[in-house]
């Protein structure tokens, strides 16, 4: 599809990803078919949509990224059963369990993720939600860390009574993630101890307490693309400040280990996806992000805006210096927090 407009006498022609691109720099959404044409566009259109994406990102963005670190401040132990995860009571994966580290072992992360360039702090805990005696804990943590060092901090710890997600705000947490992880339709056969709508519940509470809300999903349980566009418009609903695009890491002893649907493309797809549907809002390349792009990892960040560093949360990420290296090859700039 391709339409033509005057300007200065000169007849241009637009492409649909154009005419998306446009719609979404008047905030205009999409609707339903429009999305489902960029999740099923043709390979050879992949270029061209990347750049109608880029348009808006650098709208919004310029050419800088934010870089955020986790650290898995409590790993296994968990009672729900989320299908993708190796932390869940029903994984067989053979990971390194332990309860929340203690304050100095989280504050010096926070260390070394200054040290790497990051601007956003991801302390992450395993479980339904946090005990007190853990919120605790990570309260003393993070108001050592905000005292001392110029970053933003995110909590990742379930779902919280409202007390909790007050005296989160309090202490001095920025953000807070509660990953909606896949559409409203499909949440079922992915997790039954927990519904969609206590996700959403999470998230809507964050903001109540004054932290700004961050809210992503995992591509490639097998969703439908309709799924995955409903994901989309779920978030920009929510209007999560924040978006994770995780893409499903299919671990071996999960229920998911054998789930394998993705390519780089269609991920990019994703991606550009997005970036149209929530125009103004970080877009992060987190989980997944290696092994499913794998070489078109910086074609992304023409979409997205921000990417984890480092480790996730029980696989691997790439070396810190490669990112860096990846960065400055795509002529980009490291956005530094400024508090």
């Amino acid at each position: 599809m391709h339409t033509e407009q005057q300007t200065d006498g000169r007849t241009e022609t637009l492409s649909r990803w154009d005419h998306y691109a446009d719609k979404a720099l008047r905030g205009d959404k999409l609707e339903m078919e429009e999305a489902l044409t960029v999740l099923r566009a043709d390979d050879d259109e992949l270029l061209p949509l990347m750049q109608a994406a880029f348009r808006v990102r650098k709208h919004y963005y310029g050419r800088k990224v934010k870089l955020n670190l986790i650290i898995n401040a409590k790993s296994g132990l968990c009672p729900e059963d989320c299908g993708y995860c190796s932390q869940s009571i029903v994984s067989k994966a053979p990971i390194t369990k332990y309860p929340l580290l203690e304050k100095d072992v989280l504050i010096e992360g926070a260390r070394k993720a200054l040290e790497m360039k990051v601007g956003t702090y991801c302390i992450v805990a395993s479980g339904r939600g946090p005990t007190n005696r853990e919120l605790d804990q990570v309260i003393e943590a993070v108001q050592t860390i905000k005292g001392e060092m110029p970053l933003k901090i995110c909590a990742c710890l379930g779902i919280l009574s409202d007390e909790q997600a007050v005296r989160l705000k309090e202490a001095g947490v920025d953000r807070y993630n509660h990953n909606l992880n896949t559409s409203a339709s499909h949440f079922a056969k992915i997790t039954s101890t927990h519904t969609y709508d206590d996700r959403v519940r999470t998230v809507d509470q964050a903001k109540r307490a004054g932290m700004s809300p961050c809210s992503g999903i995992i591509a490639g349980m097998g969703e439908s693309e309709e799924e995955l566009a409903e994901m989309a418009f779920a978030l920009r609903e929510l209007d999560a400040d924040s978006i994770p695009v995780n893409f499903l890491n299919p671990i071996p002893g999960t229920p998911l280990a054998e789930q394998r649907s993705l390519n780089p493309r269609q991920c990019l797809k994703i991606l550009a996806l997005m970036r149209l549907i929530c125009p103004s809002k970080e877009i992060r390349i987190a989980g997944g992000r290696e092994v499913n792009l794998k070489s078109l990892q910086p074609l992304g960040l023409y979409a997205a805006n921000s990417i984890f560093l480092g480790d996730y949360l029980t696989t691997e990420g790439q070396e810190a210096g490669d990112d860096h290296r990846m960065l400055e090859d795509l002529g980009f700039e490291i956005e530094l927090c400024a508090l």
